[in-house]
């Protein structure tokens, strides 16, 4: 609840989608994750891919993950803003890196990459807007 009360009177966008639309948004992108970085995880364990095809989707998630700590856990805005920057940074490396190999994975990162984009420009500006 605390957090909820800190997060609720940050200064936001007018155009800061409501609340509730972020759990279905990222339960849906969770599924296309979970399936194109498994598949790309196998195919480095079957060693069909390098590792270095590999290692900007195992940064991407690590990154992923740990935005919540740093925007809930931590309420810090500036440490999320970064994170959500190396987010955009991996997601976009990883889609190149692998489209040799694959390209319906790819693909299959382009909405995961448009709400990435679209959330980044939401971090950056609460973070201006909250300095």
């Amino acid at each position: 609840m605390n957090t909820y009360n800190w997060y609720s009177q940050l200064i936001k966008p007018s155009w800061s989608p409501p609340s509730w639309l972020f759990g279905p948004v990222w339960t849906f992108l969770y599924v296309l994750i979970i399936i194109s970085f498994g598949k790309v995880f196998m195919m480095t364990w079957q060693k069909q891919i390098p590792f270095i095809v590999a290692l900007p989707f195992i940064l991407n998630i690590i990154f992923n993950l740990s935005f919540t700590s740093l925007q809930f856990g931590l309420k810090n805005n500036l440490l999320a803003g970064i994170d959500i920057l190396l987010v955009l940074i991996t997601l976009i490396w990883a889609m190149v890196a692998i489209y040799h190999y694959s390209h319906w994975i790819t693909y299959i990162q382009v909405p995961y990459l448009i709400w990435v984009s679209f959330a980044t420009v939401l971090q950056l500006t609460i973070t201006y807007l909250n300095k």
